[in-house]
């Protein structure tokens, strides 16, 4: 068959609700994906921030053939090793105390407002209680998800959503506190913001929220699903801050390519909320799931990501400061570590520029606010930046006016 083969039987056969760029990738080496003409792609966008060890790890690789062989499926009735081993290292470098696997980081976040509610209603004695999330944030697709995702276009088509949400200005502590009632059970945020515009928290911001949840015994929730697992140069964001939540959600990288999230609650919260029957999965956390977050936290601390994203991360950050001073559409750049957004001028389509970086061999994203996103493998190099560099300024020397 060939692309255009591909796509029109595609759009036969599948519900149109994404706009797929027009390209049918096959295989991908490294840092490189291939498409089924053959024509290389460097990857700036790792499949949305999953693909931390890039393409054809052979360790991962034979981790997840070995698990195939012995066994896929077993449900959450009974035990079985690679749960509890992908349980105890994700416990560990989470440095939370109890972990539950979903299959999404969409399940993670409904999971994690049901462990805030439930809390609540032991402490309380009744039901009713409220969630404070951020404008601009985005937690997920499902119905709770949305309910908490502070971006009016994702949320209005759903109408009537999850009752007892309100939203606060991120980064401003005082907007949080206007919202705070005697209802108020958990106030929820990414530590780092990715669809809605790549904007990290201050410190001053986590650390009065810290403050005010411990004054009022609200739960602090962190979304860590897109800036998590060694992204920003550390296990998880929160950890740069010294502020720890008391309920965590994590997920793309986490596996390292097959469909695995999970919420982690602090051992407090833990003893205080969900029982048997309050929540359960058919195959969160099946073995073969679990074999790749178990094989994927090892390749994270035998690879040294966390500080080799340290390492590369002031190159990147030279590489586009540069294009800012170069490109008077490049307004700036924003982020922290391998999670990184240039800010395009209004009067430029970040759209178009995505679309013709494709062109050009380069995978990259979009974001809230007209910004071009970057999410690359945790394994890239000086080098790959320069390649990432020498194509994109192919595509942005199309938009310079003459």
């Amino acid at each position: 068959m060939t692309k255009q083969d591909y796509m029109d039987e595609a759009e036969q056969v599948l519900f149109h609700v994404y706009n797929r760029f027009p390209v049918v990738f096959d295989h991908g080496e490294g840092v490189y994906l291939y498409d089924t003409d053959g024509k290389d792609y460097l990857d700036f966008a790792s499949g949305i921030g999953v693909m931390a060890f890039g393409y054809g790890n052979r360790a991962y690789n034979d981790a997840l053939t070995k698990q195939i062989g012995k066994i896929l499926h077993t449900s959450n009735l009974y035990y079985h090793p690679p749960l509890v081993e992908a349980g105890e290292k994700l416990t560990r470098v989470s440095q939370m105390d109890k972990a539950f696997f979903t299959n999404s980081g969409a399940e993670a976040i409904e999971g994690a407002i049901k462990v805030a509610k439930k809390y609540a209603y032991l402490r309380d004695g009744h039901a009713g209680h409220e969630v404070i999330a951020m404008e601009h944030s985005f937690h997920g697709r499902t119905v709770g998800a949305l309910s908490v995702t502070g971006t009016d276009h994702y949320r209005e088509p759903f109408y009537p959503l999850m009752d007892g949400v309100k939203f606060a200005t991120f980064n401003d502590l005082d907007s949080v506190k206007q919202q705070v009632t005697e209802a108020t059970c958990a106030i929820l945020l990414e530590p780092l913001q990715g669809e809605g515009g790549i904007y990290p928290a201050t410190k001053e911001f986590l650390e009065g929220l810290r403050q005010l949840c411990d004054e009022k015994d609200i739960l602090l929730i962190f979304d860590e699903i897109q800036c998590g697992m060694g992204r920003t140069g550390a296990m998880y964001t929160w950890q740069h801050y010294g502020v720890k939540p008391d309920i965590m959600t994590t997920a793309k990288a986490l596996g390292g390519g097959v469909p695995v999230g999970a919420f982690l609650v602090t051992n407090r919260v833990a003893e205080a909320s969900l029982v048997p029957g309050d929540h359960g999965t058919t195959y969160g956390g099946n073995p073969f799931v679990c074999a790749a977050v178990s094989k994927s936290i090892d390749l994270m601390e035998e690879l040294q990501l966390p500080e080799h994203v340290q390492q590369v991360t002031p190159y990147l950050e030279e590489a586009l400061e540069q294009l800012t001073k170069d490109y008077a559409f490049v307004l700036g750049y924003r982020g922290m570590g391998f999670m990184q957004g240039l800010l395009i001028d209004p009067k430029v389509a970040v759209g178009e520029i995505v679309a013709k970086c494709l062109e050009a061999g380069l995978v990259v994203l979009s974001a809230g606010g007209n910004v071009l996103r970057l999410l690359p493998p945790l394994i890239i190099t000086e080098t790959d930046v320069d390649e990432m560099v020498r194509r994109m300024r192919l595509v942005l020397d199309t938009f310079v006016e003459t």
